[in-house]
């Protein structure tokens, strides 16, 4: 008997059981045995592929090369940055064999085991920039609850490691790295992004400073999309990393570190997801079209032959036929639940008239099309498509998104699930404060084009600001 099992709650009224219900019924993940771990499934693991591939290209546009560095990282090495080592200690697990006397850590993030190989590579001013890419996965024994994609002890990212002769170009390339972030999430997944730096308070562990893309989630949430940090010359100092200059004297280069991860993921399934389903950006989609033939018993070999045909004519969209003994409604619903962009129906009143329905994943519009022109109205269905959805996030964005003067008005916005644009003195006092009084909501940043007259004083002590920043609950 056919039973479709499809999401049982309502997107506006349990975020949180949606949001769960459309990872897992969507088959993009699944639970794993180990606490705090996730089974990535292909379909996800699919539009990861995606990511990777773009980035990739645009990696070996900026002359980045990929590499590969140990998971383990010796305690010797780990401890030779020390705020490094304080800030990720309570996240790092270390295993339970020794090498040679010391523990191994797992990785929660590279920089001490790569910088420790830069310091044997980096001679002179000839050997940089030096710019390195890894993809891997990294350990953060942070949490035993599992957040499908958005909080998770193991994770899959990609690592960003470049050092540099001058100061100057650390810093440029930092915010480079930055803006090719916020183009992966406005262009590929369509999902638009406030950048700005971190706080003392929220910057990387050993960082001079952190920049950050982050989102605003559809129950008032913001999510940390990705990362840059400008690291200055204290990893370098402390793992000895030094070439000769043009000058033949001694000096430390500049270095800075950047990523993004599969949390990505859960972005999207968050921002563009309704009570049907996911929805997949076509230019993040593996596969954009799913066909679907309307059978019966008399036109089944006509119809299923002209399916095939379409599925091979639109093979650079990698479609899928969907040609198994289920009714069509039963296949509509699945593949609206796996967020197909778009939907092609063809059965025997098609076949005569010599064309199909196109129906669109994010408006679910349908368009009668002939053969001769299909190609044509498929492009144009994905480039709407994707339009549409960056549109409706953008508009989102900034009806949600509330200009805050004091801290009465802030914790209004943050109690009806808006982010706030807010003033602020510096003090991590106010910082603080602001933090408890709203419950939990935080500075997210600073926003990057300060204006150059803050109008307003601090949210929170009503002294003179410094800084236009993001307040926010966030993940």
């Amino acid at each position: 008997m056919e039973k479709q099992i499809g999401i049982t709650v309502k997107k506006e009224e349990n975020f949180s059981e949606w949001y769960t219900q459309a990872i897992l019924k969507s088959d993009l993940a699944d639970y794993s045995p180990v606490r705090g771990c996730m089974v990535i499934k292909p379909n996800a693991y699919a539009i990861w592929e995606q990511i990777q591939q773009y980035f990739n290209e645009r990696l070996k546009k900026l002359d980045v090369k990929n590499a590969y560095f140990p998971l383990f990282i010796p305690e010797s090495l780990f401890k030779k940055e020390a705020q490094h080592a304080k800030g990720f200690n309570p996240e790092v697990a270390w295993i339970s064999n020794t090498e040679d006397g010391e523990r191994l850590a797992i990785r929660p993030t590279s920089e001490t085991i790569m910088y420790d190989s830069f310091s044997k590579w980096i001679r002179s001013h000839r050997d940089l920039p030096l710019r390195i890419n890894q993809w891997s996965n990294v350990v953060r024994w942070e949490t035993k609850a599992t957040r499908l994609f958005l909080r998770t002890r193991e994770f899959l990212w990609q690592e960003g490691h470049c050092v540099y002769e001058t100061r100057e170009e650390c810093e440029k390339e930092t915010l480079l790295y930055l803006d090719e972030y916020k183009k992966i999430c406005e262009e590929l997944l369509a999902i638009p992004v406030l950048d700005g730096k971190k706080t003392d308070q929220e910057k990387f562990a050993g960082a001079i400073y952190t920049t950050s893309i982050d989102a605003l989630m559809p129950d008032g949430k913001s999510l940390q999309m990705g990362t840059s940090h400008n690291l200055g010359q204290g990893f370098a100092h402390s793992f000895n990393i030094s070439f000769l200059g043009r000058d033949e004297k001694k000096y430390f280069p500049y270095q800075n570190s950047w990523g993004i991860s599969t949390r990505l993921i859960g972005a999207m399934v968050m921002m563009h997801g309704d009570n049907k389903g996911i929805v997949i950006p076509p230019k993040i989609a593996a596969e954009k079209i799913v066909i679907v033939p309307i059978q019966f018993e008399k036109t089944n070999k006509e119809v299923i032959k002209k399916a095939k045909e379409l599925k091979e004519l639109l093979k650079i969209y990698r479609p899928i036929l969907d040609d198994r003994s289920y009714s069509p409604g039963w296949k509509y619903n699945e593949w609206e639940l796996k967020g197909i962009p778009i939907r092609i129906e063809i059965g025997p009143k098609e076949l005569e008239k010599k064309q199909v329905i196109l129906v669109r994943r994010d408006t679910h519009e349908k368009k009668a099309v002939k053969y001769a022109s299909l190609k044509k109205e498929i492009e144009k269905f994905l480039e709407d498509i994707q339009q549409n959805l960056f549109a409706k996030a953008k508009k989102f964005l900034e009806e949600n998104t509330i200009e805050a003067k004091n801290i009465s008005e802030l914790k209004k916005a943050i109690h009806n699930k808006k982010a706030a644009k807010a003033s602020w003195c510096s003090s991590q006092k106010c910082e603080d404060s602001l933090k408890d009084e709203t419950g939990g909501a935080k500075i997210i940043n600073i926003t990057l084009n300060q204006p150059k007259n803050i109008k307003n004083n601090c949210v929170y002590c009503n002294q003179k600001a410094k800084y236009t920043v993001l307040v926010a609950k966030s993940y």
